[in-house]
Order: C-alpha cells, then sequence, then structure tokens
C-alpha cells in the first residue's frame, strides 16, 4: 500500500457530507487536502481545521464546478495535485414531466462534465511523475436509476464511463482511476429527498460518510486497483 504522506488531495465538495469525510480521512492518512467548496464558506474552513488538527496542510478553493471558466481557476489555484477526489455535484429532485433542457444541461454539466475537466486539468502533473489517483464519486443511480431523475442518473453512469477509459488508458503510467457508488448515505442530500428512505437499502439504514471515507481513503493507497467501481450501498445493487 502505498504511503501519501505528502501528497496533496483536492476534494471537491469539500465543505460536507462524503467530501468533508473524504478530505479529513484523507489528511488521517497523510495527505495536504485543498478543500473545495462552492458556497459554505464557514462550513469549509471548519474542515480545513480538521484537516489541520491532523497535522497537515490545507487551503480552500471557491468554484462553481458548472462553470468551465470556474473550474480552469479552480485547477489553477490547487496547483499541483496527486489524488483527485471528484465529488462535487448536485441533485434535482423532479417530477418527470417537469424536467426542462435547463435542468439536464444544470445537472450533466455539474456532476460530470466538471469530473472529464478536472480529471484533463491535473493529467499532466500525474503523469510526469508517474503517481497518481482519481476517484470518481457516482452513485446507485447509475446502477439501478436512484430516486432523483434521468439527469441525475445519467450523469452518474457517465463517471463509470470517464473510469473505465481513463483507467485503460494511463494503468502503465502509475495512475489509478476508479469510481465510488453510493447509496443512500446520511447526508443533507439524502435527507432533502423524500423518495431516499432507508427500508430502500437491504440492510436497513442509511450508510455514513465514514464508510465511504474509508473506501476512498483506500483506493489512494493501491496501486492495483483501476478501473472498478466500488459499490457502498448497503446491499441496493448487488454486482
Amino acid at each position: 500500500m502505498d504511503d501519501l504522506s505528502g501528497r496533496i488531495a483536492l476534494v471537491t465538495g469539500a465543505s460536507r457530507g462524503i467530501g468533508a469525510a473524504i478530505a479529513v480521512e484523507l489528511a488521517r492518512a497523510g495527505a495536504d487536502v485543498v478543500v473545495h467548496y462552492r458556497t459554505r464558506l464557514d462550513e469549509a474552513r471548519e474542515v480545513a481545521e480538521a484537516v489541520r488538527a491532523c497535522g497537515r496542510q490545507s487551503t480552500l478553493v471557491q468554484a462553481d464546478v458548472g462553470s468551465t471558466t470556474e473550474i480552469a481557476r479552480l485547477a489553477k489555484e490547487a496547483g499541483h495535485v496527486d489524488i483527485l477526489i471528484n465529488n462535487a455535484g448536485i441533485a434535482k429532485p423532479q417530477p418527470l414531466e417537469n424536467i426542462t433542457e435547463s435542468d439536464w444541461d444544470e445537472v450533466l454539466d455539474t456532476n460530470l462534465k466538471s469530473c472529464f475537466l478536472l480529471t484533463q486539468a491535473v493529467l499532466p502533473g500525474m503523469r510526469a511523475q508517474k503517481w497518481g489517483r482519481i476517484v470518481n464519486l457516482s452513485s446507485v443511480a447509475a446502477q439501478v436509476g436512484g430516486v432523483v431523475g434521468p439527469h441525475y442518473a445519467a450523469s452518474k453512469a457517465g463517471m463509470h464511463g470517464l473510469t473505465h477509459f481513463y483507467a485503460s488508458r494511463l494503468a502503465k503510467e502509475g495512475i489509478t482511476v476508479n469510481a465510488i457508488a453510493p447509496a443512500l448515505i446520511a447526508t443533507e442530500m439524502v435527507s432533502a429527498n423524500p423518495n431516499a428512505t432507508p427500508d430502500r437499502i437491504p440492510v436497513g439504514r442509511f450508510g455514513t460518510t465514514g464508510e465511504v471515507a474509508a473506501v476512498a481513503v483506500m483506493l489512494a493507497r493501491n496501486p492495483y486497483i483501476t478501473g472498478q467501481t466500488f459499490n457502498v450501498n448497503g446491499g441496493w445493487f448487488m454486482s
């Protein structure tokens, strides 16, 4: 297992929920962490302080990953990145008949296009040093449709295609690319969706952010796992 001491991780959507948990767990494993957030500055500061409490360095970068120009600025301010956690995303639970083209574009740009753009931005540095880790936070919605909508399910399914392509192309360069497909994790996003109930989960409860973060850190440390999707979902989808 690789030592993460001194590695630099960029975690998008790290001000709360799964992103916050991953940021802190990476710090516990020895990584310095760039904490990305969109609007929740106070919560992002708390995450950065938690990273520093682990003895690691942390910086904050604000950006809207639904914007191409904002992503370019985020990548520039983050600097060199060894570990990219593509976690930022939005869910728009809507009646099927109310979903517009604008809704579709917003979700796809934020959840999927941002992963492509950030991956492209960090790859030159990873390829130069022949070491890198990319983890894409997908969803059980990619596998079973989920409870949000077709725009969300499609954005998450697209992440699996990105994962497979990059993993196959970069395997010989010391760069691994994997996905985690959680469901239903006790976060604000899940609690805000009335269709997300624990009775959908075979184990009978929501998952915890720590249970997802543990998998992300394992993937960051393991150089032999690539191109895989880890289903942290309490048994909802069994592959």
